[in-house]
């Protein structure tokens, strides 16, 4: 994670139930095999323009069950590669949530209520807070065990065996 578990960009806001398909439009799975044109589609069913406005580090802040649906891997893959810095929602679908941590892709849990979008926001994922510098109010997210934390250090799962090796709770 940069500048020591902080991570900081802009909201974008979707509401409650966005799901795979919505972040990885199936009429275009014909793409999977191509993820970097992929990902110039990601959550466009939900936002047309999100793929053309996001920036690297921008945030995907959403409502409750983020990512229901089939266990479309690549919807977080397109996510990630879009440039997304994290997605942070009240709650994730948990094979979305599964396949986010092991492909590296930061999802945290917390109230999302009072960011709107276009808010800048401050994430601190060692103290688990974010800051909406906008509106000047922190929110307490959900902490991630520290394995977690290694793991989107190394890049996701693969990555984190690959550098070392068998895995290790501790």
């Amino acid at each position: 994670m940069e500048n020591g578990f902080i991570k900081r960009g802009k909201a974008f806001k979707f509401g409650d139930n966005i799901s795979t398909d919505h972040i990885a439009p199936g009429r275009l799975f014909h793409l999977r095999n191509d993820l970097k044109e992929f990902s110039k589609h990601v959550l466009e069913d939900a936002d047309p323009n999100f793929a053309s406005n996001v920036q690297k580090g921008d945030f995907v802040v959403a409502g409750n069950n983020f990512g229901l649906g089939s266990s479309r891997e690549h919807a977080p893959q397109i996510i990630k590669m879009a440039g997304v810095g994290a997605v942070i929602a009240k709650s994730f679908a948990r094979i979305f949530y599964r396949n986010a941590i092991n492909i590296g892709l930061l999802a945290v849990e917390c109230d999302t209520d009072l960011i709107d979008k276009g808010d800048e926001l401050e994430l601190d994922i060692k103290e688990g807070v974010l800051k909406d510098i906008t509106k000047n109010i922190e929110i307490k997210t959900t902490p991630l065990p520290d394995v977690m934390i290694r793991l989107l250090n190394d890049g996701g799962l693969v990555e984190h065996l690959n550098k070392n090796g068998d895995f290790k709770l501790v």
